[in-house]
């Protein structure tokens, strides 16, 4: 793969540096050669038309009233002049050597000149500019002959061909420069690729500790820091379940152990009595009750987890609260706890109604677990601005300071000892603070003044009727 993509970088980079080369060798020659066209025809068709101006006045052309005529003009600036009647028969001829007086002279440009036209044409053979051109001499109207200039210009393509040289030594040394960065580019970046790819292999084999070293602060910069945070993310991840799995463990052997040792009681021992008999069976019940507890909130979790939440809708939190105060006013009773509520029928909410109740019950029943008899759990509703607050307080045994930030963890407990006594399972104040989260509320825990806690639950508020 590194191969690959090291060959096709130094392609791509081969491509450009073709596309750039051969557009600087041929462009900038264009131009010139145009330029030097569009020159010459300016000074070939002047020149046509300094002769043709001074021929224009005769009626008739002959070679001695062409010669006068002809003969007070300065330097033409152009190779060589002929001037021809109407039949192409030069009566006037610059060269000296190989005149052509008194000859015919069938050139394109003569023929298109004696149609009426004027003709120039401009050719580059390599080494020298040849530029030919003829106008119409005119009398009353009528043609009485052609003007014809040629030009031959090594000067102007000595200077051309040096120009081609000097652009492409240039360009060979731009290529040679060029291919060499881009070998070293392209090596520079499939090294750090590969070390990215190092990285992402020993991740992908359980490293989840190892981390992508890159310096710079360029796009795979970027992307190795994104992939480190990612890292950390699933290291993160990964401890949390193993300790999941382990705490997990650990809460479901405790009742397994628990009934395996009342069975064997049982089993083990002679001519037991029935009323011993169902205090066993009564204890089992009460561990496996507890083991189905453990398992409902590990279920609860991993739907959480795994993101299957019903839509939202509008819940009023009144009436949800009102029936988890119903469920829970017996034990509240049974343990002289008074429990009391109050509730803005405005607030309203987006979630479902499992999920408010979820909240509402394990944070009251929580308070009534660890709230000595004789306290109160009291659980208040009210409108803020633009939020639902929902408020959980009682005058139990408290939270220390330094547990108060890991009580929404999983399995934690800040009484392991009390929490097990009650039946907790160390995942209802993880499940509550999952719900909340999700349905993009907060939670947030404090101590009561006077003792005991204070649960708090904001939830942003909306208006209408309830599903």
């Amino acid at each position: 793969m590194k191969s690959s993509l090291q060959f096709k970088i130094g392609l791509s980079y081969l491509s450009i540096i073709v596309i750039v080369l051969a557009i600087l060798n041929t462009y900038p020659l264009i131009e010139s050669q145009n330029l030097v066209f569009r020159s010459k025809e300016s000074t070939v068709s002047s020149c046509v038309k300094v002769m043709e101006s001074a021929l224009s006045g005769l009626s008739g052309l002959t070679e001695g009233n062409v010669e006068k005529a002809l003969s007070g003009l300065e330097e033409t600036g152009v190779s060589r002049v002929m001037v021809t009647d109407t039949a192409g028969r030069v009566l006037y001829d610059t060269r000296q050597q190989e005149n052509a007086r008194g000859q015919y002279a069938f050139y394109t440009e003569i023929a298109q000149a004696l149609e009426g036209n004027d003709a120039f044409y401009c050719t580059f053979d390599g080494e020298a500019f040849l530029s030919r051109g003829a106008a119409p001499v005119v009398y009353r109207s009528q043609i009485i002959g052609v003007v014809y200039a040629y030009q031959y210009d090594a000067q102007q393509g000595t200077l051309l061909k040096d120009l081609q040289k000097n652009i492409m030594t240039i360009s060979a040394v731009v290529a040679v420069a060029v291919i060499g960065i881009s070998v070293l580019l392209s090596r520079m970046f499939t090294r750090r690729i590969s070390q990215l790819l190092q990285a992402i292999a020993k991740v992908r084999e359980g490293s989840y500790s190892h981390r992508a070293v890159m310096k710079g602060s360029d796009e795979i910069a970027q992307i190795a820091a994104e992939f480190n945070s990612l890292t950390g993310r699933l290291q993160t991840t990964e401890e949390a379940r193993r300790r999941f799995v382990s705490d997990a463990s650990h809460e479901m052997k405790t009742p397994l152990a628990g009934i395996k040792l009342l069975t064997d009681s049982i089993l083990q021992t002679e001519n037991i009595d029935p009323e011993t008999t169902r205090e066993f069976v009564a204890d089992i019940g009460d561990e496996a009750a507890r083991l189905e507890r453990i398992t409902e909130d590990l279920l609860r979790l991993t739907r959480l987890d795994s993101g299957a939440m019903e839509p939202a809708v509008k819940v009023a939190v009144g009436p949800v609260l009102e029936r988890a105060v119903r469920m829970l006013r017996p034990v509240a009773q049974e343990r002289n706890i008074d429990l009391s509520w109050q509730a803005d029928p405005a607030a309203i909410v987006m979630a479902t109604e499992g999920d408010i109740h979820q909240i509402l019950y394990n944070l009251m029943e929580n308070a009534v677990k660890y709230t000595a008899p004789g306290g109160f759990v009291h659980t208040e509703v009210c409108v803020d601005g633009g939020q639902v607050v929902m408020t959980v307080a009682d005058n139990g045994m408290g939270i220390p300071e330094e547990d108060m930030s890991h009580i929404f963890e999983r399995f934690y407990r800040v009484d392991k000892a009390r929490s097990r006594e009650v039946g907790g399972t160390g995942l209802g104040l993880s499940i509550v603070g999952d719900t909340v989260h999700r349905r993009d509320g907060q939670i947030t825990v404090a101590a009561r003044e006077g003792g005991g806690t204070v649960f708090t639950v904001r939830f942003k508020k909306v208006s209408g009727v309830t599903a």
